[in-house]
């Protein structure tokens, strides 16, 4: 416990002292800007378009920024030898690799936090709190991709391409399911076995389509039940990459 509460305590001030604060004020002054600046040419509804500019930009800005720092961290500990040297001490891999994943997400409840405050603006307090806790959960589940990736690949560019291919397919495979068992489509063999191809496919991946919504913040918050399906998806797929990390880092000669 006191190791992981160390390995904690190092990814935040890791994060303190990098050029990560900066990143995020400079991500929700676009936002808000952006959002401003468009609002100003619609003729109705320009607060609901603001708060879906702003939601839709938060969001990307959060994803983006917790998967390059976890990435990027954990591929320069490989390149100046920091792994080596804290596996030289009395810890071992389970306690390292799970002790840097909780402080990740530490990080990436942080980034949630200061990314969900400047919608408190415009939308419920009740609906951003949602939003919110959704956006942690996923970009948590980002940090244990990136970790993921990063200390398999070993390679920045690998790694963050590689996260971002997960993620973005993650998020358009519901859109690609749909347009593969659409009405419009010619019955084939073909098509039969295209269709099967992404039905495996979207087994293997987490549904980020159904969470972290941005009509949640305009025409109110999801269903109990609903919203702890979506919540509970991400968790389990988190836990199930941790499992992954934990057994890649462990058959792994360092």
């Amino acid at each position: 416990m006191r190791s992981a509460t160390t390995l904690f305590r190092l990814a935040l001030i890791e994060a303190r002292r990098s050029a990560l604060p900066w990143v995020l004020v400079a991500g929700i002054a676009a936002a808000l800007g952006l959002a401003g600046f468009l609002s100003q040419v619609a003729l109705t509804e320009s607060i609901q378009l603001q708060a879906a500019i702003a939601a839709a930009l938060m969001r990307a800005c959060a994803v983006f920024v917790v998967a390059i720092h976890v990435a990027s961290s954990t591929v320069r500990e490989f390149d100046d030898k920091g792994l080596e040297l804290v596996l030289s001490l009395p810890l071992s891999r389970s306690a390292y690799y799970l002790g840097r994943l909780g402080g990740f997400a530490l990080v990436a409840l942080a980034v949630a936090t200061a990314l969900a405050l400047p919608l408190f603006i415009w939308c419920a307090p009740g609906a951003v709190v949602l939003w919110w806790l959704s956006l942690a959960a996923e970009t948590a589940l980002v940090a244990a991709a990136a970790l993921f990736f990063s200390m398999a690949l070993a390679q920045l560019v690998p790694a963050i391409a590689t996260v971002a291919g997960f993620y973005l397919l993650a998020r358009a495979i519901g859109s690609i399911q749909a347009m593969a068992s659409g009405p419009l489509t010619e019955p084939s063999l073909t098509h039969d076995l295209a269709r099967l191809a992404v039905d495996g496919v979207a087994l293997v991946l987490p549904r980020l389509d159904t969470v972290t919504r941005t009509e949640w913040l305009l025409y109110g918050a999801p269903a109990a039940g609903e919203f702890g399906l979506a919540l509970l998806g991400m968790v389990l797929y988190a836990l199930l990459l941790a499992a992954a990390g934990l057994f890649d880092f462990h058959r792994r000669n360092l």
